[in-house]
């Protein structure tokens, strides 16, 4: 059964004008202070007054002082309102500038690939932005979760967000080191893999996950097996760097390695390929500063 609320209005109706005749003792000056008439003034007072049941000012001909009652009003309505109006205005800082606290929900495999070449010189860049990174491979709700924006696989965000493409579309590879490819051969097909010690990715759903491929138009998904099984995709390469086994990873984040000659890519020709990395959030209307600040900072040193 539903309960009938009351809206409560005008709490703070008068309060500013009251404070100002308390503070010049006049209402002239009052008046003259917030840009408005002397006739408007007394009847905000008076509303007030009425609200209350109390007088709050003694009035004469040639003074205006505080009752008892406005005394304890002003005591405390004072340091209240100005806390009100700083609240306001910390809030239109927000919106002018880049600062404040910058919440972003981002899977563990970015922090690497894109984070953690740019986070010294994106809070030195914008030391009054406190960059928060929430590490999850979990899809959250940005709203509920207090965050500003998310960062994540182009496939993965909903259609009602509006995505920042930060990558060009890339490819998974499976690597492994010479050493490894030497003494166990290079796979050519997906079922060559079950020869081959490799290395796994946990879900932070608890869920291995499969390694993934693409063969004309169609998915192909593998389940491997190996003798590790790691929470993120860096250990993955650097264990297949070691010559643990193979693994399945984002071209990008053993690019370097592959280049150095320290990592080589097999079964190519079917590797599956992303849209890339987007950063995504509800909508323009709340692209604030120190969002902008973010994806610009990303953006030039991509």
């Amino acid at each position: 059964m539903k309960q009938d609320y009351t809206i409560r209005r005008g709490a703070l109706e008068g309060v500013e004008v009251f404070l100002a005749v308390a503070r010049h003792r006049n209402f002239r000056r009052a008046a003259a202070d917030l840009g408005v008439t002397p006739s408007a003034v007394s009847q905000a007072v008076r509303t007030l007054e009425a609200r209350m049941g109390t007088a709050l000012f003694v009035r004469t001909t040639r003074s205006v002082g505080l009752t008892e009652a406005g005394q304890r009003f002003l005591e405390r309505a004072g340091p209240a309102f100005e806390e009100l109006v700083a609240a306001g205005e910390a809030a239109r800082d927000i919106g002018r500038r880049p600062t404040g606290l910058l919440r972003l929900s981002v899977p563990r495999a970015i922090v690497p690939l894109m984070l953690e070449p740019v986070l010294a010189s994106f809070c030195q860049a914008y030391p009054e932005i406190e960059l928060e990174i929430a590490v999850s491979d979990q899809m959250v709700d940005l709203a509920t979760g207090g965050f500003d924006a998310g960062i994540r696989l182009g496939q993965l965000i909903a259609a009602d967000m509006v995505a920042v493409r930060l990558t060009a579309p890339f490819s998974f590879v499976v690597v492994g080191s010479p050493d490894y490819l030497e003494r166990h051969g290079r796979p050519e097909r997906v079922d060559d893999l079950r020869y081959h010690a490799c290395l796994r990715l946990r879900r932070s759903n608890g869920a291995i996950a499969p390694w993934s491929f693409i063969d004309g138009n169609g998915a192909i998904e593998a389940v491997v097996s190996g003798p590790l099984i790691a929470h993120d995709y860096s250990t993955l390469v650097g264990a297949a760097m070691r010559g643990v086994g193979l693994a399945q990873t984002p071209r990008p984040l053993a690019e370097g390695l592959i280049e150095e000659g320290k990592l080589k890519s097999v079964l190519d020709s079917i590797a599956t390929t992303t849209p890339g990395v987007f950063l995504y959030h509800p909508g323009k209307r709340q692209v604030l500063p120190k969002l902008r600040a973010f994806i610009d900072h990303l953006k030039s040193a991509a």
